[in-house]
C-alpha cells in the first residue's frame, strides 16, 4: 500500500511554509480561518507560488456562509480560477450548491471548463448536499480529482462510517480526502477503517499577539491568528508513514 498523503489547509502564507517544512504533500490555500475559508488574496497567492515547491490548491470561495452564487459571484469566482491558473496553481477546491442543498451540476461543469488542466477539489459543499452517493457520481461525470469530506459530520472522525462507504463506492474513480478534526491521535483509526489515500488538516494554533498595547474596549474585535502547528503535522505524518512500514 502507497503511504497515504497529508494535504495541508493553510490559513495564510506562514503556515502554508510551515507545512511544507513539515512534509505535506500539497496545500490548501485559505484565508479566514473564522468564515470556514474563503478565496486568499492576490498578493497571498502570488507570494505563495514563488515560495511554495509542493501543489498548490487555493480554495475559490468569494464569501462565508452558504454555497449558492449569483451570477455576479460566479463571475468573481471564474476570474480568481483564471487567476490561479495564469500563476500556475496545480488545481483548485471549490464547490458550488443550488438552493435545495444539491450540486449545482451545470456551475461545477463551468469550473472544470474555466479550471483546465488544472486539477479540481470539491470542498465540502459535499457535506451539505442531501444525497451524498448522487453528489459522488455527479463529481466524477463533472472530471473533479477528489472530494475533501467530513462523511456529513462535524468531524472525519465521527462521519469514519460513511466515509468508508465513500471510499468503496469511488472505487478509484475519485479520491475521498477525509477533513475536519483530523489529528495524530486518530488518524491512524481513520486510515485503517476508511480505506482513504489521502488526508486533509489544518491542526493549527493560535498566535500570541505580539502587539505590546490593547485597547481593552475594542480587543478580539479583530479575530484571532493562527499558524500551523508543526509538531502536530509532523505527528499526523509520522502515523501515515508508519502505516507504509506497516504492510511491508
Amino acid at each position: 500500500m502507497p503511504t497515504p498523503i497529508l494535504e495541508v489547509c493553510a490559513y495564510n502564507l506562514p503556515s502554508a511554509l510551515v507545512a511544507q517544512h513539515a512534509g505535506a504533500a500539497r496545500i490548501e490555500l485559505c484565508d479566514s480561518a473564522a468564515e470556514g475559508g474563503t478565496t486568499p488574496s492576490y498578493g497571498a497567492l502570488v507570494t505563495a507560488r514563488e515560495k511554495l515547491h509542493i501543489p498548490l490548491y487555493p480554495i475559490i470561495r468569494p464569501r462565508a456562509g452558504n454555497f449558492w452564487y449569483n451570477a455576479q459571484e460566479l463571475d468573481i469566482m471564474k476570474k480568481d480560477i483564471l487567476l490561479c491558473k495564469t500563476l500556475g496553481c496545480e488545481g483548485i477546491s471549490t464547490g458550488v450548491q443550488l438552493q435545495n442543498g444539491k450540486l449545482d451540476v451545470d456551475a461545477m461543469k463551468r469550473i472544470a471548463e474555466w479550471a483546465y488542466p488544472m486539477g479540481l477539489t470539491c470542498h465540502r459543499v459535499f457535506d451539505v448536499t442531501p444525497d451524498p452517493f448522487e453528489a459522488l457520481e455527479q463529481l466524477i461525470d463533472a472530471g473533479y480529482e477528489r472530494v475533501l469530506s467530513s462523511g456529513q459530520q462535524r468531524t472525519a472522525p465521527e462521519g469514519t462510517g460513511l466515509l468508508a462507504r465513500l471510499v468503496r463506492a469511488a472505487n478509484d474513480r475519485i479520491a475521498i480526502m477525509p477533513g475536519a478534526g483530523i489529528r495524530a491521535a486518530n488518524i491512524e483509526n481513520l486510515v485503517r477503517e476508511t480505506g482513504a489515500k489521502e488526508f486533509h488538516a489544518s491542526a493549527r494554533k493560535p498566535i500570541p499577539d505580539a502587539v505590546t498595547y490593547l485597547n481593552p474596549a475594542v480587543s478580539g474585535d479583530y479575530g484571532a491568528a493562527w499558524l500551523a502547528n508543526e509538531a502536530e503535522l509532523r505527528s499526523i505524518l509520522a502515523v501515515l508513514n508508519a502505516q507504509e512500514a506497516a504492510v511491508q
